[in-house]
């Protein structure tokens, strides 16, 4: 396993530039599937040497550059902030096989990704899926989370919303004429993130996105990355066990209109396991965007 750094001059790791701050760092780590290494792209935040340490870990079809506004902020206070991009996804290599698109592979590489950095502890923010590798990675023995904080995301997801995600990451587009078209279609496929502003959106279709040769568009995931949801397939998806074995604080979040997360559900995170203090996020489906000042306050306060 091995790993590099590359100054934050080097234009070629960028996506776009847009007015939002730039990461101090930029890096990738070696990890191993059943079928070789891949590559796993990350950016960093803040002083490498802080022994407060956050790691935020993005969403099913998202990167880490989602996390730009929420890193800058936990850096200004101190904190060292890595913020990857899953395999699959933004400037991490994919996969020769789809079919290892799931938790295991994920929490493999994150653990990798930790352990190359030479991180003690840390404290893990993330969103959907990046909130269900967390719980993972946090319900093993001698885990170096310390602090979880999960968006949106419970123990147990109904079939009903995992084929709803799925499908709509399945057909979706994965080419784009232009950027405006680019940009129109993530305005919409991500509403549910809440109410942004024009440069807000156009930094989440911005950093998603690469212009080819012929001035066309293409996300920046592999179209296979729901490979493990395969069309037919009708299941829930449960980790209370894994919930259960959880002995870490845990903050979670929640948009008030999610249908990945129930109240119910919520509510039983609070009463069982690590006992997690919950809060509802207003006109927010899935997943709240974690770029608000309040919603970005929320999460500094309950850390701090």
């Amino acid at each position: 396993m091995s790993a590099s750094v590359l100054n934050t001059g080097d234009a070629a790791t960028r996506p776009g530039t847009d007015n939002f701050p730039q990461p101090d760092r930029y890096g990738s780590v070696m990890s191993i599937s059943k079928n070789g290494f891949h590559r796993i792209a990350y950016v960093e935040w803040g002083d490498p040497q802080s022994d407060r340490v956050a790691l935020c870990v993005h969403g099913l079809s998202r990167q880490g550059r989602d996390f730009d506004l929420l890193a800058a902020h936990l850096a200004s206070r101190g904190w060292r902030v890595i913020c990857p991009d899953l395999v699959g996804r933004g400037q991490s290599d994919w996969l020769r096989d789809p079919e290892e698109y799931n938790l295991p592979q994920y929490s493999i590489d994150m653990t990798v990704l930790i352990a190359r950095l030479g991180i003690r502890k840390v404290t893990w923010i993330g969103t959907s899926l990046g909130g269900l590798i967390g719980m993972v990675v946090a319900g093993q023995a001698d885990t170096p989370v310390s602090t979880l904080v999960v968006n949106d995301i419970g123990p147990f997801l109904p079939w009903q919303a995992l084929h709803r995600l799925a499908s709509s990451v399945r057909t979706s587009p994965h080419r784009f004429p232009d950027f405006p078209a680019a940009l129109a279609f993530y305005r919409q496929s991500l509403a549910p993130f809440g109410h942004l502003s024009d440069a807000e959106w156009d930094h989440l279709a911005r950093h998603n996105v690469e212009q080819l040769a012929d001035g066309s568009y293409r996300k920046y995931a592999d179209p296979e990355i729901t490979a493990a949801f395969k069309p037919g397939w009708y299941f829930n998806l449960s980790l209370w066990s894994t919930w259960d074995s959880i002995h870490c604080p845990v903050y979670g979040l929640r948009g008030a209109e999610s249908d990945l997360l129930s109240t119910s559900i919520a509510n039983e995170m609070s009463r069982r396991g690590p006992k997690a203090t919950m809060v509802d996020i207003p006109e927010c489906g899935h997943a709240p965007a974690l770029m608000a000042d309040d919603q970005i306050a929320l999460i500094t306060g309950w850390l701090e």
